[in-house]
């Protein structure tokens, strides 16, 4: 229309401007030739008036729309290459005032509608994901030391409930089996150690009770003796089984040539008693005595094959104990064989309970703490050991070590 203005006259340009005054308030409309001259000028009001500088009309020449602010007005500055005219237009837009405060409203609802619904469905949902956790925090709470014997209820999901679930149950098991070592080691130990003090303390009362002879206080003396002897070396078992109740940590681990070890036990075996009889059988042995060495601890290792050879020759009937070397790359076997009464198989898933002497061997001297002590021993040193037993036949244990490299 500019271009036309001849023809069309700037009032009709004022008045098209004009109809424009019930969407934005306030309005200016001017415009510059290329010698920033002002060639049309519009405002709503007539004593409105907007300065511009010949900097920010030379800057529009040069390709930019210029952005601004005036008051409560937005205001822009464009250039039109064609005609090479630069325009100017500054208004008030009530209306999208209005429309981006209604915006604002709108979000900051959407805004605190959300953060409600997000914390209602986490309450709702957090209570149905901990609900597991209280149940399963009931049913520990009822678990006591007098009902051990109670465990979780675990289903078939493979979620992280139910792994809870068995890792609370298996220490459970442990728990109870704690306990119940505790219980039979309180039975058994009070029972171990009153006998022979009652003994003593008998044998002491009737000795003090008149004059005696010489002959009848030796033997007195020496009835103690054999009773104090036996409170030792209950004593010592339980110390022994004490040490290796726990882990390696604390034990003095080296080098052990498992060959070593076992020769002495046919000595070690007639020290204890004369007709203990020990048969060494060394097969497949390597030719580098690098494949025989166990690392662990050599004393400990010999006290458990020890306690295996010295029951295998107490419940013989030939007090022979058959003990047979095998060595392949990784693992150093070794079995000791018996040809004793043998041991039930309803009773072989108890011998390594502490305290546990199965029916026929209650006649025979003993603690219950032998075997178990051999499993600890070997455990410690990442071994294992097993049974086989016929009644009638006899018993055979086997022992598996790995090679030192191999640990």
């Amino acid at each position: 229309m500019l271009r036309q203005h001849d023809t069309l006259g700037l009032n009709l340009i004022n008045k098209t401007d004009s109809f424009s005054i019930l969407s934005v308030k306030n309005k200016i409309v001017q415009a510059y030739d290329s010698l920033n001259k002002r060639i049309y000028n519009y405002t709503d009001n007539e004593a409105d008036t907007l300065q511009i500088g010949n900097d920010a009309l030379g800057k529009s020449r040069a390709g930019n729309i210029i952005l601004f602010k005036s008051g409560a007005r937005e205001a822009v500055i464009y250039y039109d290459e064609k005609d090479r005219i630069t325009v100017l237009v500054a208004a008030y837009d009530e209306q999208g005032k209005k429309d981006l405060q209604h915006l604002t409203y709108i979000l900051w609802l959407i805004l605190i509608a959300g953060i409600l619904t997000a914390f209602a469905s986490g309450y709702f949902f957090s209570k149905i994901l901990l609900r597991p956790v209280k149940k399963i925090a009931d049913e520990v709470n009822s678990i006591t030391a007098h009902n051990l014997a109670h465990r979780l209820k675990s289903g078939n999901a493979n979620d992280e409930w139910n792994y809870l679930s068995e890792t609370l149950n298996d220490l459970l098991n442990r728990l109870q089996e704690s306990f119940e070592i505790q219980r039979r080691f309180i039975s058994v130990a009070s029972h171990e150690l009153s006998t022979p003090l009652t003994s003593i303390s008998s044998q002491l009362e009737v000795s003090l009770q008149r004059e005696r002879l010489t002959e009848e206080y030796r033997k007195v003396i020496g009835s103690v003796y054999q009773d104090v002897r036996h409170l030792s070396k209950l004593t010592q078992t339980l110390l022994e089984f004490a040490t290796v109740s726990g882990n390696a940590g604390g034990l003095e681990l080296n080098l052990i040539r498992i060959d070593e070890v076992l020769m002495r036990l046919p000595s070690e075996m007639t020290k204890m008693d004369k007709s203990y009889t020990v048969k060494l059988a060394f097969d497949h042995l390597p030719e580098d005595e690098a494949g025989l060495l166990v690392f662990g601890n050599a004393e400990l290792l010999f006290t458990a094959i020890k306690n295996i050879v010295s029951n295998a020759c107490k419940y013989s009937p030939d007090r022979l104990a058959k003990i047979k070397l095998s060595v392949t790359q990784l693992i150093i076997a070794i079995s000791v064989e018996d040809e004793g009464k043998g041991i039930p198989e309803n009773e072989l898933q108890n011998i390594f309970q502490p305290f546990y002497r199965a029916e026929d061997s209650r006649s025979t001297i003993g603690f219950g703490v032998g075997l178990p002590l051999v499993n600890r021993i070997i455990k410690l040193h990442k071994g294992q050991i097993k049974i086989s037993s016929i009644v009638g036949k006899g018993t055979t244990f086997y022992i598996q070590l790995p090679v030192a490299g191999n640990t």
